[in-house]
């Protein structure tokens, strides 16, 4: 005779549902708990404000960036005037306002940055993979040919290359790309020939697909974690370059504001002029130095075991 239980003296499961996350939300959650790293996203975030709003500085200042005013903005000596209500970072040798050509350098420091690295990450990661996945014969090739590039001092071939083309902001870019990717594509091969011979790469071969799409759909989202932190930190390497290359006079030619280029121009005027090499000087320590500890945030969050 079956006996029935009333509701009230019924069983409630109270077990608490465990709800699965995915790594990129794990990591997230770590890189929001990590305060230097959120800092330095927010630095990011303002410069790129800057960079975005550039004309917005031109408009409020009433200065653009390339106009001279040598009337308002030198003494009667000829130096230029320090920080004031009109200029608020004071003027260059030219009479030029330091504010405006600031904020319109970060443009060309930040677009070089990002697309270079774009550019270099592009390269190394079609070159690692094809090296790491096919192996053998092309493997040695490949791998050969990225320790000829690694082999060759940076910033030597990059200032030679720049020196027998026209410097410009294109050049520059596929320079720095150029001689970029090797150290990328070393990165994604090493992790691919860890990859190759797992089950789900043998099952992907056992249902028909194709090598592009094993390495393209199967092994690279496997890669992705290491390639997003090695661009991350590879961006202030490329901005210290191309900042590098207009000092030398190799990057963007004058009249046009870059960072590099306006420490270079203050070379003459430093010892009357300090705002003149110490604010351009501070925009590229600071975004350098912000771009490296939020890399080193998102390296921790991806993988925490290498948090201290």
């Amino acid at each position: 005779m079956a006996v029935s239980i009333p509701a009230s003296t019924a069983t409630v499961d109270h077990t608490p549902t465990i709800r699965g996350r995915s790594p990129w939300a794990l990591a997230w959650q770590r890189l929001r708990r990590d305060r230097v790293a959120m800092v330095s996203l927010a630095v990011i975030v303002l410069i790129t404000l800057m960079a975005i709003f550039a004309p917005l500085f031109a408009t409020v200042t009433g200065h653009p960036p390339n106009q001279q005013y040598l009337t308002e903005a030198t003494t009667p000596d000829g130096l230029p005037v320090g920080p004031n209500g009109s200029f608020w970072l004071g003027a260059d040798d030219l009479g030029r306002d330091v504010l405006v050509r600031i904020a319109y350098g970060a443009r060309i420091s930040l677009g070089v940055g990002v697309l270079a690295t774009l550019l270099t990450v592009a390269i190394g990661v079609v070159v690692g993979l094809a090296a790491g996945f096919f192996g053998g014969w092309v493997d040695t090739v490949l791998a050969r040919l990225i320790d000829v590039v690694l082999s060759v001092p940076f910033l030597l071939a990059a200032i030679a290359l720049v020196s027998v083309t026209s410097p410009g902001l294109t050049v520059t870019i596929l320079v720095i790309g150029f001689f970029g990717w090797a150290s990328m594509a070393r990165i994604v091969r090493g992790q691919v020939l860890s990859l190759r011979e797992r089950e789900f790469v043998e099952a992907a071969r056992s249902l028909g697909a194709s090598s592009v799409r094993i390495m393209f759909v199967d092994i690279l989202p496997n890669v992705t974690a290491q390639v997003i932190v090695y661009a991350t930190l590879l961006i202030p390497v490329v901005i210290v370059t191309q900042a590098a290359l207009s000092f030398l006079g190799l990057g963007l030619q004058p009249p046009t504001a870059d960072w590099g280029g306006m420490i270079a121009e203050s070379r003459t005027d430093y010892t009357v002029a300090w705002w003149f090499v110490v604010f351009p000087g501070l925009a590229l320590v600071v975004t350098t130095l912000a771009f490296n500890l939020f890399g080193d945030g998102v390296r921790d969050a991806v993988d925490p075991r290498t948090t201290p």
